[in-house]
């Protein structure tokens, strides 16, 4: 068979995919630029998996992430027996869920909150949060470092940084994780509970305005880039979710490889100042989105020799990309000394994630202080027995159980 030729099988992406996700993924991009697959629900799917193609997908105009059409291109493509149940519109009105014009509308609003400049001026907060967490871990013989440290870091700098009181943090968690979990039931409910909190944290917030981002929002002064209050419910549903859900598993992840190869944890425990180019090869590694948020063909789309049909769903597969061997020479083998620059597990092109910065930032501070802090730090159960959680977007552990001070 020839590296363009299609495969003829539609591979499904369930749980069991996820859980051998690199293996599936370097078989399906040695054999074809891009693969057809369906999800549980039958939904039909292209997904991108080599690195040149997917990183000029991402800056393709030819896809498009108009949140309405989107809708009408799944229910156009869904096996006539599968669930059709109307999708909830209360938090769908965000720039991930648009095109230019309306996404540069969006986008400006907010950019300046995550320059280079107001990111750095985050970083002794980041720190004396850290701090805090590893005192909190101190006290123990075993935790999850998730719920410990990994969980509670970004979410309460995302939630300082917008306005967001923390004392439904828990429930905020468990809302997130069922919106990007692959459970339709479960995500319905999500959605109605975290909707209604953001209509009344925003109506609170126009009476009792702070320094945040949030009040910000609500009092932008140019009329044609006032946010309606759908919108504004939106922007502030998908900061605090991407403010945090990169992150919780991009510390994860990049920990559980870390104990994983033992020697990469020894020589970022003799040299912390690796720990930059750590957090790089662990976005590229084992980064904490599978895939880019969907997409659909406007025309038809060539992909190397293939071509995709206008009218259909995409998936441009990030982890599959990044373990590209054109682009990254053995790309299986960890190595926190690679020139890692270049991976997409940020994304690409208009749609690159807007809090890059902000969550390199705290990984690179919450590593150089576990490191530091637990220079034993050794996993509390076997590492081959982790279970990933199951989401057609997220790359995340359910837990990472560790001794801190070893064991």
């Amino acid at each position: 068979m020839s590296t363009t030729e299609a495969r003829t099988e539609e591979p499904v992406f369930d749980a069991e995919f996820v859980n051998d996700l690199h293996a599936r993924y370097a078989e399906i991009r040695g054999t074809t630029p891009v693969q057809r697959m369906r999800t549980q629900n039958g939904l039909p799917v292209w997904v991108i998996t080599r690195y040149a193609d997917a990183r000029a997908a991402l800056a393709d105009p030819r896809l498009s992430k108009e949140g309405a059409r989107i809708r009408e291109v799944i229910n156009a493509n869904l096996p006539p027996d599968s669930d059709r149940r109307a999708f909830d519109d209360s938090l769908a009105a965000h720039m991930l869920n648009t095109d230019p014009p309306e996404h540069t509308r969006l986008r400006k609003l907010v950019v300046k909150a995550f320059t280079s400049r107001r990111v750095e001026a985050l970083r002794p907060r980041v720190e004396e949060i850290t701090a805090r967490l590893l005192d909190g871990m101190a006290e123990r013989s075993e935790v999850d470092l998730l719920d410990a440290f990994a969980f509670p870091l970004p979410i309460q700098v995302i939630s300082e940084l917008v306005g967001v009181d923390q004392e439904r943090r828990d429930e905020f968690r468990a809302w997130t994780n069922d919106l990007v979990d692959a459970d339709r039931d479960a995500a319905g409910k999500a959605v109605v509970a975290m909707a209604q909190y953001l209509v009344e944290l925003i109506a609170d917030k126009r009476t009792h305005p702070g320094d945040d981002l949030l009040t910000a929002l609500i009092h932008a002064t140019e009329d044609e880039d006032r946010l309606s209050d759908q919108e504004l419910v939106s922007m502030v549903f998908l900061l605090l979710v991407a403010g945090h859900e990169t992150t919780v598993n991009l510390i994860g992840n990049g920990v559980l490889h870390l104990l994983r190869h033992p020697e990469q944890w020894a020589a970022l425990r003799e040299d912390p100042d690796l720990v930059a180019g750590a957090v790089e090869e662990m976005l590229r590694f084992d980064g904490p989105v599978t895939h880019g948020t969907f997409r659909f063909t406007t025309e038809p789309l060539p992909v190397g020799d293939q071509v995709i049909p206008a009218g259909q769903v995409v998936w441009v597969g990030l982890a599959a990309a990044n373990r590209d061997p054109e682009q990254f020479p053995e790309p299986d083998r960890f190595d926190i000394t690679r020139d890692a620059h270049g991976h997409l597990a940020f994304g690409h092109g208009i749609h690159f994630c807007l809090g890059a910065q902000l969550a390199r930032l705290e990984a690179q501070v919450a590593l150089r202080g576990l490191v530091e802090r637990f220079p034993h730090l050794s996993p509390a159960a076997p590492l081959d027995e982790v279970q990933w959680r199951f989401s057609t977007l997220i790359r995340g552990l359910r837990a990472l159980p560790v001794h801190p001070h070893g064991s």
